[in-house]
């Protein structure tokens, strides 16, 4: 491993490389308008890859969730114990531009055709800037991985719904970039309506401070019971003062919508009208609370 790193100026080398593989990727151009971006510039934090919090998701989310090490471990086929004894995680947020946004407001049953391209090639440009994070960090002499391209990352499904051993949200969310909110969404500074993704090194990277209280402290309805927007915006009814029920979710996204496919030329649904036209879409609505 390389000696001397100011951990510090790494922490700015990799976002700065984050930030222009946004501004300049072909990849993060919508396929058939004016070179319209997908993304807007990200959001980029770090996790302690050891932050007991990783062992935490085994119980909040699912016993099969992977913890980083575990994750550096698998890619390179190595005892968890031989890794380097600290490891970090890259969390970044890629929030989707005013323009898509703006168009999947009017929409009450399916999504825009830019929202749905947003979900198809963004998610093909997410996974380009994974594969470059891993590059530009490998190049340097570290280890570096990002879980959702491995072999080993599997969705899955219990009674409560789908669910994944890597999930980026929560991930997100030990790196202090949000806090979710009551349609199982992710709120950071920038919103709601974004697509985020993470790699795990052994370089050695700052964590970032988790400032929220409570892991819901960016929802106005769990702040204040003020909103619900969120309810009333779902075509599929899943979304309820009681949170989000993904199956329900999943059967309108699958069974009632599943045509968007095919006329909008992509391999993938999701309406998010949820993180559309809700007071937390493209930033944090409580922060208005503390001014």
């Amino acid at each position: 491993m390389p000696a001397n790193v100011n951990p510090e100026e790494t922490a700015v080398f990799i976002q700065e490389e984050i930030r222009a593989f946004v501004r300049n990727s072909p990849l993060n151009r919508m396929p058939d308008s004016n070179d319209d971006f997908i993304f807007d510039q990200p959001l980029v934090q770090f996790a302690d890859g050891d932050d007991p919090i990783f062992n935490e998701y085994k119980t909040i989310i699912d016993p099969s969730h992977i913890t980083p090490r575990e994750a550096l471990s698998k890619t390179y086929e190595k005892n968890p114990e031989d890794l380097s004894t600290h490891l970090s995680v890259t969390s970044w947020i890629l929030p989707i531009t005013a323009k898509t946004r703006e168009s999947n407001r009017p929409q009450k049953d399916i999504p825009s055709r830019p929202w749905a391209y947003t979900r198809w090639y963004g998610e093909k440009f997410n996974e380009a800037l994974r594969a470059h994070v891993v590059k530009i960090i490998t190049n340097k002499g570290y280890l570096a991985t990002a879980p959702f391209l491995q072999t080993y990352f599997k969705t899955m499904e219990n009674e409560k719904g789908s669910l994944s051993n890597w999930s980026e949200r929560h991930i997100a969310y030990a790196a202090g970039l949000g806090t979710f909110s009551l349609s199982d969404g992710f709120i950071t500074e920038r919103g709601i309506a974004h697509r985020c993704g993470s790699v795990v090194t052994d370089m050695p990277l700052p964590a970032s401070p988790r400032t929220a209280e409570t892991p819901y402290s960016n929802c106005l309805s769990y702040v204040n019971n003020e909103c619900g927007d969120c309810i009333s915006r779902c075509p599929a009814g899943a979304i309820t003062e009681q949170g989000h029920d993904k199956v329900k979710c999943r059967k309108y996204m699958y069974d009632e919508i599943a045509y968007i496919k095919q006329e909008y030329g992509v391999d993938v649904q999701g309406c998010g009208l949820c993180q559309t036209k809700v007071p937390c879409e493209f930033r944090n609505p409580v922060e208005r609370l503390k001014v």
